[in-house]
């Protein structure tokens, strides 16, 4: 899902509450916002997220990309501080995308794109036809999608492994049929063993969609919880 400056919707969050995501540059606002609202209390650190607790029972669990959060040190009190410094800051980051018939690979830091290579192959729809001709139809079917999962690899290989000693993480999206399938590429071993948890569900592997990919890897997921009758923030 992709992030501008209009509210981005909400989801359903499992143990209560709704998700919401949160642009690096709005999160500042976001946590003024949640105060002036609710009154907070409290904000603990973990490594993987923070909790910010307020007067009126309200809870923002707010979960950064690219855990850990960094040690407070000496400095327990900068929580707040520690989490946006870590959001604002402009990583290096390969993606990579696959759908079938689709794909593209990128390096980008912070949003800007520093290298990419985007493509198409083509892999024919499912027969409704019987007999001989649906089994020779699936075996051509089978074929095209193995040649455009080798092409992606190839792609992926050529963009992102020359680069791979400045890569902090790799973003991996598309579908998770086809980047399974590329796992099995070794060229590409030492690219997953960097990729993050955050799986972006993309449309077909485009340009444009490669250029929106920062905005949704680089956000703030937030699991927000509201007493009964409260504002509501961020929505």
């Amino acid at each position: 899902m992709g992030l501008d400056d209009r509210p981005v919707p909400a989801r359903p969050a499992a143990g209560g509450g709704r998700w919401i995501e949160v642009r690096p540059d709005r999160a500042d606002a976001w946590l003024a916002g949640f105060d002036r609202l609710h009154r907070v209390l409290t904000t603990e650190y973990e490594p993987a997220r923070v909790l910010v607790r307020a007067a009126d029972g309200a809870l923002a669990e707010c979960v950064p990309p690219f855990p850990p959060l960094p040690e407070l040190g000496d400095h327990p009190g900068l929580v707040a501080a520690t989490l946006l410094a870590h959001l604002e800051r402009e990583r290096v980051v390969g993606v990579l995308l696959a759908r079938l018939g689709g794909y593209a690979a990128g390096v980008f830091q912070g949003e800007r794109l520093l290298a990419s290579k985007v493509g198409t192959r083509l892999v024919h729809g499912r027969s409704s036809a019987g007999g001989r001709s649906q089994h020779r139809f699936a075996r051509r079917r089978e074929l095209q999608a193995a040649q455009a999962l080798d092409a992606a690899a190839d792609n992926a290989a050529a963009v992102l492994l020359p680069r791979l000693p400045q890569l902090e993480s790799v973003v991996l999206g598309g579908d998770r049929r086809s980047i399974d399938r590329l796992r099995e590429d070794r060229r590409l071993a030492p690219l997953f063993a960097l990729a993050t948890d955050r799986f972006l569900a993309v449309p077909e592997p485009r340009l444009a969609v490669l250029r929106a990919t920062p905005a949704m890897y680089r956000a703030l997921r937030v699991r927000l919880l509201e007493p009964v009758g409260g504002g509501a923030s961020g929505a």
